[in-house]
């Protein structure tokens, strides 16, 4: 089960964004829908939500429901009275009664069965719940979040997923984006899970709980995780198990291959004016002349039909603003608008940084940092 990691550790720029979006949704009582791939953290958001809403005092209660039977899901969700059915000895609550004046938290709604979505449109209409063999409603106070890793649009257009109640889901909507997308996340959530489970396994032989080298942090970095944080919470569990000492290398992360090493790429610091030879002099109409000039670039690129050209770009893009910055990771990350550990990871796959380069900056105070990280040559690499 993937740990509830405190949401202080997702430190990316788009967990930034995401973590703005909680607070703003939060403190109603709408109907949110979370998507997102599977092991992405969709539950954290979830249980975040309920943390900062006026229910936090309450119940909140996750269900997922393709771990239903399918012949249960009704008395499951909406409870049974004694008789409802053979094996129905007593009355018993469903989940919606349980999380009363809570949060309840339906995990893959998208695998919810059709004669199901309509009960439970009705329960969200109606804010009541009738248990199976009874004709008695039971009043209900929830605050309903969902959550699917499954385009419920695709599915409501394939006649798998019911209209209306896809609507009255999506009041306020939540994309969880994949650990991939996010690699400012990575480091700090490995390292979250080592001392989660270093203080777990309450190891008496360790002094220390162990670090990860930096060979270890330029094979997370690198690795693409397709099973997104639960994926990265297993290989960090492995790792632990099996590291000797107080440092995590690769070898400890056998499922966590390291990419092709590219070979390091000359970056001369640019000795006029910032970006002088990264682009073609703007037009004297300044930036919205720049605009126009970078567009019709990106036509003329376009017509190319390079197989690579995201990367191409997105390269292009990160090296000039680390050109732009002297060689500094922080003042590029800000000039970009994203995490210093997102433009790290992308030096470490460029091939700008090796991965046992420390920047100074990290370091410094802001107005030194200009000095700390040097841009590498083929000669000083």
């Amino acid at each position: 089960m993937l740990l509830q990691a405190n949401a202080t550790v997702f430190e990316d720029a788009k967990s930034h964004a995401l973590r703005s979006r909680i607070r703003q949704v939060a403190p109603s009582n709408a109907t949110v829908l979370i998507t997102g791939e599977t092991g992405t953290g969709k539950e954290i958001v979830a249980r975040h939500i309920h943390e900062l809403s006026d229910r936090a005092r309450q119940p909140f209660v996750a269900v997922n429901c393709g771990a239903f039977s399918q012949s249960l899901i009704e008395s499951d969700l909406f409870g049974h009275e004694k008789g409802a059915f053979t094996g129905a000895v007593t009355g018993t609550a469903g989940w919606f009664e349980a999380a009363n004046g809570g949060t309840l938290f339906l995990d893959e709604i998208g695998d919810l069965p059709l004669g199901a979505q309509v009960k439970l449109l009705r329960v969200l209409q109606e804010r009541e719940v009738v248990r199976l063999g009874s004709r008695h409603p039971v009043p209900v106070d929830v605050r309903l979040v969902a959550s699917t890793n499954v385009q419920l649009e695709e599915a409501v257009a394939a006649g798998h997923f019911r209209e209306d109640l896809f609507y009255r889901l999506a009041v306020a909507r939540i994309r969880v984006d994949p650990l991939r997308d996010r690699p400012g996340d990575i480091l700090p959530l490995a390292r979250y899970f080592i001392d989660v489970y270093a203080i777990k396994s309450g190891e008496p032989a360790r002094a220390e709980i162990p670090q990860l080298s930096p060979a270890a942090e330029c094979c997370l970095l690198s690795h693409t995780w397709l099973g997104n944080v639960r994926e990265l919470e297993n290989a960090m569990h492995h790792a632990l198990l099996v590291c000797r000492g107080d440092v995590i290398e690769p070898e400890d992360l056998p499922h966590v291959t390291l990419p092709p090493r590219r070979p390091m790429r000359p970056v001369t610091p640019l000795a006029t004016k910032p970006c002088a030879s990264a682009w073609p002099a703007a037009p004297i109409g300044g930036r919205a002349d720049a605009r126009v000039a970078l567009r019709a670039a990106l036509c003329e690129l376009y017509r190319e039909r390079a197989s690579d050209l995201w990367n191409e770009l997105e390269e292009t893009i990160l090296l000039t603003a680390y050109e732009h910055s002297n060689g500094n990771q922080l003042q590029t990350a800000r000039l970009l608008g994203i995490s210093r550990n997102v433009v790290r990871a992308r030096l470490l796959r460029f091939g700008v940084l090796c991965s046992g380069t420390r920047d100074a900056s990290a370091d410094a105070p802001e107005e030194e940092a200009g000095t700390g990280q040097r841009l590498r040559s083929v000669s000083a690499a």
